[in-house]
């Protein structure tokens, strides 16, 4: 295990540890009004921006807004797995968006305090952190009511994750309210067939090719790869994997990396690059912090960061140097409250779409060429953005 530097550092690491996923701060207040169907815009290939207040459909090619939706609260959206629909994450459960028609439903899969939404192999996975349990659906069953799905509890209710892997296995999270310790992995009988508890404060999954899945540690990760559960060292004694981003055509996944446990907000400059073929884990220092909003990967498999430079990091995964800078928009600061707007980045094919709601502008950014082939103006700072 090596740290190898690519740009030298420019700022001060700070605050706590941050908790970026959490839906249990999602509050009690999310309450909506469901857009009404005769005001329906079709938008192809649409994105979707949360606003304090509300949702925006997005044209993807102009940028510009073509619904504005009201929900109030705290809301969070991720894909929903079919290439038209998005779940919104509300204080109640995760409700499901026509977005190519910038419709709001009034479907809902039922869950205090909704957390992941994982997509992979044909199977969309919700993880309820008020309860552990775990709801699996195939998304393209979506569009006429909740389709059918299967659920699985976990022993105890716990900020987790679940993966469904096309063997039919299920990987899941272990925890309680207080601690979470490791991964144990179902068989399509739901019989444990692996199991291991040497990942403390567990968080986040991303898979890889050979379907190879990442799990985050406080000091490391875990790689579920052929049946076996491998655990990677971090360099540090606390070296917490807290956000991953994986490619199916990429045998390395991109994580962050924390070492300060008693932070208040740490602005960490270094991103981690876990081999699932070897279990290495390698660093990069990018001379710049970014937040749990910034990691993506390009249509190659290119490790992609956001910095609070206001460029995009291009990091070619297996030299682990990065390969080129993109210039988007100006300086930016992560705000302490994990909640807040701040830069999003999210990558569909070649382009790369980037939110800077401190100026109320989202961007497209032509990954190939480097160049920002469209910008516009949003209401209300955009805070997180998806598509279809």
């Amino acid at each position: 295990m090596r740290s190898r530097a690519a740009l030298p550092a420019a700022m001060v690491a700070l605050g706590l540890t941050l908790s970026a996923c959490g839906q249990g701060d999602s509050g009690d207040a999310a309450q909506s009004e469901t857009s009404s169907p005769a005001a329906a815009v079709k938008v192809e290939n649409p994105l979707v921006a949360t606003y304090d207040g509300g949702l925006y459909v997005i044209d993807p090619g102009t940028l510009k807004v073509v619904e504005d939706i009201p929900l109030t609260g705290f809301n969070r959206v991720n894909p929903a797995g079919d290439g038209r629909h998005v779940l919104v994450s509300t204080s109640t459960g995760f409700r499901i968006m026509d977005a190519a028609a910038a419709r709001l439903t009034d479907d809902e899969f039922a869950a205090p305090k909704p957390g992941h939404v994982v997509r992979h192999a044909g199977k969309t996975v919700l993880f309820s952190d008020g309860t552990g349990k775990v709801t699996v659906f195939d998304p393209k069953k979506l569009g006429d009511g909740l389709p059918d799905t299967e659920t699985h509890d976990s022993e105890h209710a716990h900020h987790g994750v679940a993966v469904a892997l096309s063997g039919g296995e299920l990987l899941t999270t272990l925890g309680t309210e207080e601690e979470r310790t490791g991964v144990h992995v179902l068989d399509a009988n739901r019989e444990e067939i692996a199991r291991s508890e040497e990942c403390p404060g567990v968080h986040g999954e991303a898979t890889a090719q050979g379907e190879a899945v990442v799990i985050g540690c406080e000091n490391g990760a875990l790689v579920y790869r052929d049946g076996k559960i491998t655990k990677v060292e971090a360099p540090d004694e606390y070296g917490r994997i807290g956000n991953q981003a994986g490619h199916e055509e990429s045998p390395i996944v991109l994580g962050d990396y924390k070492t300060d446990p008693e932070a208040e907000l740490e602005r960490p400059e270094r991103v981690s690059l876990i081999d699932t073929r070897t279990g290495d884990l390698e660093l990069v220092d990018l001379g710049t912090s970014y937040t749990f909003r910034s990691l993506a990967r390009g249509p190659h498999g290119e490790a992609l960061v956001l910095g609070t430079d206001g460029a995009l990091h291009v990091i070619d995964p297996e030299s682990a140097e990065v390969t080129k800078k993109i210039d988007v928009m100006g300086e930016w600061r992560e705000p302490l409250e994990w909640q807040r707007p701040r830069p999003a980045l999210y990558v569909r094919d070649h382009t790369a779409y980037v939110t800077d709601p401190g100026g109320r502008k989202l961007y497209a950014v032509d990954l190939e060429s480097g160049e920002v082939t469209a910008e516009a103006e949003t209401p209300k700072p955009a805070n997180e953005l998806t598509g279809v």
